[in-house]
């Protein structure tokens, strides 16, 4: 039996798909050039193609900090039945 913090492992797969999904619609979208476009067009679709890029640049650091939390939960362990610990005073 494997000890596993069910709760962060959740969090990371649901971190992880969400991140792969993003990931895809954004790629999906990318904005594409024409011929004959102005210099006022090209400058903006650098813009929209360099807003893609970093949207998916986050999108990969959710996959990542998921990623994390899953490893993270196997190593998570709870601790259910812990004793007080009582802490003897000093005789004076």
């Amino acid at each position: 039996m494997v000890l596993v913090d069910k709760r962060i492992l959740a969090g990371g797969i649901a971190m992880i798909i969400v991140g792969i999904i993003l990931v895809v619609n954004i790629s999906a979208t990318m904005p594409a050039g024409q011929s004959g476009m102005t210099e006022e067009e090209v400058i903006d679709l650098m813009i929209a193609q360099q807003e893609n890029e970093d949207y998916n640049t986050l999108a990969g650091m959710l996959i990542g900090i998921g990623f994390l939390l899953v490893l993270i939960s196997f190593g998570a362990r709870r601790k259910r039945d812990t004793a007080k610990r009582k802490e003897k005073k000093p005789a004076e």
